[in-house]
């Protein structure tokens, strides 16, 4: 079996983990790892990209994945790196968000393999609950003196803006999760991004006073670039994982543009392409940045990654239509695309019927 963590920590993944052993353990037996994913919209954006392909790295190393659709947690919001109280949605919105991420993560795990990875949402055992019955069995085991401790709390309080005891509970909810899996599926990891390593920690204290075995947690950066812009934002928004809001062209450029600062870091953590690989096309950065390969690498990975090879290559075409290629075959999403890059300007009928 090889060593997961060792590859995670090489291509930049890991910014925390709980207990270093994680790597001994990882590497002696198969492991159960999950990642959590709310939905605060119907789609995933790049973001959410890292723990996935966590997930992924796992699973090519021979682990079980599992992905969790926050059905439950969705329904409260997670206060973690945000300055105010997050606006609740109806269950109606979150079951309609449950059903598209949950299509999201389908694309990027293995569900019929060896160790198929597993689909599941929070709400199948958190709605079970009664208040009573959650405060009682639950609640009794979390400390209030840790809970305030933790980042996402204090910046809230410290900022003045304060917290709902809605929101308070997130974290609770969220332990709980990790619990019950670890309870019902021998889920030992938890991975996600730096803002929920409290959250992390929260689930791994709770299944160690609930007498579980040791659990672990693993979070990878929240990546900003050379700029210092938020990774998988635009001046439009953020890039998403579905065609219907990003499409594939708009996402193939969002990669090709990547700085050289930046590409050889992106190349190791949205793709699976050898390190060996990766460094000779770092050396091609610094002597022949012009070309652009590392960039178009990238940029051909992450979209076959996310989209396919098919809608990729149409991307690329429609790129060097801008360029002089043909416009054939090209629809007309991608067409508003590609012209909505370039300046224009608008002539009346009447003079372009006198020659203008």
């Amino acid at each position: 079996m090889s060593n997961v963590i060792q590859t995670l920590r090489e291509r930049g993944f890991i910014e925390h983990i709980t207990d270093e052993s994680l790597e001994k353990v990882a590497s002696g037996e198969t492991l159960t790892v999950y990642a959590g994913f709310d939905p605060t919209a119907d789609s995933l954006h790049c973001g959410s990209l890292l723990p996935i392909l966590m997930l992924a790295h796992f699973q090519r190393a021979g682990h079980r994945p599992i992905a969790l659709a926050g059905g439950a947690t969705g329904l409260i919001g997670d206060p973690s790196g945000k300055k105010e109280e997050r606006t609740l949605m109806t269950p109606e919105q979150v079951q309609t968000n449950v059903e598209g991420i949950s299509r999201v993560l389908g694309k990027f795990l293995d569900f019929e393999g060896e160790q198929p990875a597993l689909l599941v949402n929070n709400y199948d055992w958190i709605g079970k609950f009664s208040f009573i019955e959650f405060i009682r069995d639950v609640g009794k085991h979390v400390r209030i003196t840790e809970m305030l401790a933790r980042d996402s709390v204090k910046s809230r309080m410290e900022g003045g803006v304060g917290l709902s005891f809605t929101e308070f509970s997130y974290q609770v909810l969220q332990a709980y999760d990790f619990h019950h899996l670890h309870s019902v599926e021998g889920c030992r990891v938890q991975v996600g991004g730096s803002d929920q390593w409290g959250n992390i920690t929260a689930g791994t204290d709770l299944i160690r006073r609930l007498g579980g075995e040791q659990c672990f947690g693993l979070v990878c950066p929240l990546l900003t670039t050379s700029s210092g812009q938020k990774f998988g934002k635009t001046e439009e928004g953020a890039v998403w994982l579905t065609a219907d809001r990003t499409s594939p062209y708009q996402f193939y450029q969002y990669w090709v543009r990547t700085e050289d600062a930046d590409v050889v870091r992106l190349l190791k953590l949205f793709t699976f392409l050898p390190l060996e690989e990766i460094g000779d096309l770092e050396k091609e950065v610094s002597e022949n940045p012009g070309a652009r390969n590392a960039q178009k690498k990238l940029a051909w990975e992450v979209t076959s990654l996310v989209h396919g090879e098919e809608a990729t290559q149409a991307a690329i075409n429609a790129s060097q239509a801008l360029f002089g290629g043909s416009l054939e075959g090209l629809d007309l999403r991608t067409l508003e695309d590609i012209f909505s890059e370039v300046p224009t300007f608008t002539i009346d009928p009447s003079k372009i019927e006198q020659g203008y």
